[in-house]
């Protein structure tokens, strides 16, 4: 197991972490998009200790509780959070692209390209503009 894809199982399992405190701040569409993307982590996650499994690799596991870069504690703050989890989870599976290829590296650029398209909708829910950024996952 490369150390890029456990980094990319890393940022999976903190960012299911960081939509408990963001779906509980939330309501109506934006707390359904927050289930959503919570269920989309889970899968990704699933479906990535699996591969790592079927590989011969012992998947690390998730850490019993994540620090949170702020307190949670209104709608803006939660929309900030997510907004900086998926842009963390897109750079982790950024990272995962060099150090991988076949199947792997499609996994991984599908979780980059989906932790975008996520961050760009949250930016458009918190009224951040631009919506979108030329390079996700790259560091500012």
């Amino acid at each position: 197991m490369s150390e890029e894809l456990a980094a990319a199982l890393a940022g999976e399992y903190a960012a299911i972490f960081a939509y408990g405190p963001i779906g509980v701040r939330l309501s109506g569409a934006n707390a359904d998009q927050a289930r959503a993307a919570e269920a989309a982590h889970r899968g990704r996650r699933d479906a990535l200790v699996l591969a790592l499994t079927e590989n011969g690799a012992t998947p690390p596991a998730a850490a019993p509780a994540y620090a949170l870069p702020f307190p949670v504690t209104e709608t803006a703050g939660a929309l900030r959070l997510a907004v900086e989890i998926e842009e963390r989870t897109a750079a982790v599976w950024r990272a995962a692209l060099p150090a991988t290829e076949g199947d792997q590296r499609a996994r991984a650029l599908d979780g980059l390209t989906d932790a975008a398209v996520r961050a760009t909708r949250w930016r458009r829910a918190a009224g951040v503009t631009p919506n979108t950024v030329p390079f996700p996952g790259r560091p500012g």
